[in-house]
């Protein structure tokens, strides 16, 4: 079994209308990986410099140094060619080498970057920590930086910041990063934190946590890291109980406060997933005291189809004071759906959520993994296809009179190798006028399947 393999296990058990339109976005792969000892499987979000070069992660592929076929992923920069028509260049910035190393493996998540040009992200596995899964030491996960160069043309150096333990700090991190306005980190862990009831798994009774990672006061000193909440998972059959493993990719709002989902826990009434929840919509409010307690409340709980969507995955979106997302399941034909939240104006405090698009695996696709805004008010997303399509980017147009639907317009068809397949996130630089994605699979590399590509897509 693969490390790429064993991730999405980890993540499964962890884990409108239509306008007719044709595909006429212009793609182009920008790389396809190579596996060894080129990367493969990239993974979250991609961030950009100022140069237009592009940062990111694989959860596989990278040199022998690394136990198993599959090996323990990679840090890679992707530089733009200095004349039109030539190819995009790759340079592998870091090669994880696990626990042997002191260091991380299989990357479960994107790249962050601070304003001095230092990367951060997020290794599932490995580090120094005592943790297993399915009855073998993998270690609890990593959170690294990498550090450019002081010379252009150096080499760039990575750095485990904090190694998590397996106890109430948490394990296995997933998910993007987000900084803060004084650059402290935040992000997820999937197990972990010493409470839960019913996480939605059979691996660990622990359902997560959300942390803050503060940088050292002096340079050269250790990273703190603060468990701001522990999940506890569904805890009665009746009411709305707490969600259960956070997926990461939080957002601030500008009152400091924290969202983001769980893939688990929430409401038992969804038929589909009446034993572990169907996830969760949750707000954390910061103390108002330094030191005191951040408070959870829980803003939705999912009910599956057929009214309802079912795991939300992916980042959330916070847009004129509403929440947008999507899931992987739920809806009609448990396709997955892609959501709004937004408050209910009343004064109880509450959020009322709306069904921007409900997926048919028709032209449409299904399983929805990534949205990103637009300057006018539409989103762009990413949707799998059947077996025999690579998947789809498309366009959310909002209604054009206040109250009416929302339309999906599919823009690109992905095709398979030598395209790519399964794209999984977008990320707009609007410096380029473009966005960049990558595809888990695809591509010209000798993985079965395809190593996957980094993309560029215009409208």
């Amino acid at each position: 079994m693969t490390r790429r393999s064993s991730l999405l296990i980890l993540c499964s058990v962890t884990l409108s209308l239509i306008a007719p339109a044709v595909a006429q976005w212009n793609e182009e792969v920008l790389y396809s990986f190579q596996g060894l000892p080129d990367g493969a499987g990239p993974t979250g979000r991609i961030v950009s410099d100022a140069q237009g070069n592009l940062y990111g992660a694989t959860g596989e592929g990278g040199s022998s140094s690394c136990a198993g076929p599959a090996q323990c992923g990679t840090v890679y920069e992707l530089s733009p060619p200095t004349k039109n028509g030539d190819a995009w260049i790759e340079t592998i910035l870091h090669v994880f080498q696990g626990r042997a190393f002191g260091d991380g493996s299989t990357p479960g998540g994107g790249l962050v970057m601070d304003a001095a040009g230092n990367l951060y992200g997020t290794a599932a596995y490995d580090g120094t920590g005592p943790c297993r899964l399915l009855g073998g030491l993998v270690g609890c996960g990593v959170i690294y930086e990498i550090t450019p160069p002081a010379q252009p043309g150096g080499a760039w150096t990575e750095s485990v910041i904090y190694n998590f333990q397996g106890g109430s700090d948490g394990y296995f991190p997933a998910g993007d990063l987000v900084f803060d306005k004084v650059g402290n980190l935040y992000g997820a862990t999937v197990f972990g934190g010493g409470r839960g009831i019913n996480c939605g798994n059979s691996l660990d009774q622990n359902c997560g946590t959300i942390f803050e990672l503060s940088p050292p006061q002096q340079k050269g000193g250790a990273w703190t890291e603060k468990v701001l909440y522990s999940f506890a998972g569904i805890q009665t059959w009746s009411t709305l109980s707490d969600g259960a493993q956070p997926n990461g990719g939080l957002v601030f709002d500008e009152a400091g406060d924290i969202y983001g989902t769980t893939a688990f826990g929430g409401s038992a009434a969804g038929a589909a997933c009446r034993s572990t929840g169907c996830g969760t919509v949750f707000e954390l409010i910061p103390p108002q005291e330094e030191g005191g307690i951040w408070t959870e409340e829980v803003l939705h709980g999912f009910l599956a189809q057929p009214t309802d969507g079912a795991g939300p995955y992916g980042n959330l979106v916070l847009s004129a004071g509403a929440l947008y997302g999507t899931t992987r399941g739920g809806g009609g034909r448990e396709d997955g759906v892609i959501f709004q939240l937004e408050p209910s104006g009343n004064g109880n405090g509450g959020w009322v959520e709306n069904l921007l698009h409900v997926f048919t695996n028709g032209s449409d696709g299904l399983q929805p993994s990534s949205l990103i805004p637009s300057p006018n008010g539409a989103f762009y997303g990413t949707a799998q296809g059947s077996p025999t399509r690579g998947g789809l980017i498309f366009q959310l147009q909002p209604p054009a009179q206040k109250g009416g639907a929302w339309s999906l317009v599919p823009e690109y068809d992905f095709t398979g190798p030598p395209n790519g397949y399964g794209p999984f996130v977008l990320s707009l630089v609007p410096s380029h006028h473009e966005m960049y994605g990558s595809t888990i699979e695809g591509g010209t590399g000798p993985c079965n399947g395809g190593c996957g590509t980094i993309f560029g897509v215009k409208p």
